[in-house]
């Protein structure tokens, strides 16, 4: 079984700075593209930052310069360095992966439980 736990949400005052982690878990073989999503309330999710097995990173417009998006792939993690918070970045985020697990020949996509950042002064 595969989990995917986020840690690092919380309560930051505008233009500060949040780091977000992604820890895999379980029987993998592989972990292979990776995304950070957010929704806020009211809204629809939305796509952040992506980063794939290797070092190839997309970003939303609205966080481009400001986050960062990295991968230990010895620990299993994804990491999402928030820079430049905005009250406008509140939202609970998202991990999701896709992942090859042990002894299987296809992939498929997990997903976290998600963790709350807030930006509020």
């Amino acid at each position: 079984q595969v989990q995917l736990v986020e840690s690092g949400g919380g309560l930051v005052q505008p233009g500060g700075s949040l780091r977000l982690s992604c820890a895999a878990s379980g029987s993998i073989f592989s972990i292979n593209a990776v995304g950070w999503y957010r929704q806020a309330p009211g809204k629809q999710r939305e796509l952040v930052a992506t980063i794939s097995y290797g070092v190839t990173t997309n970003y939303a417009d609205s966080v481009k310069g400001r986050f960062t998006i990295f991968r230990d792939n010895a620990k299993n993690t994804v990491s999402l360095q928030m820079n430049s918070l905005k009250p406008e970045d509140t939202a609970v985020y998202y991990c999701n992966a896709n992942i090859t697990e042990m002894y299987s020949i296809s992939s498929r996509a997990y997903w976290g439980q998600g963790t709350q950042v807030t930006v509020s002064s």
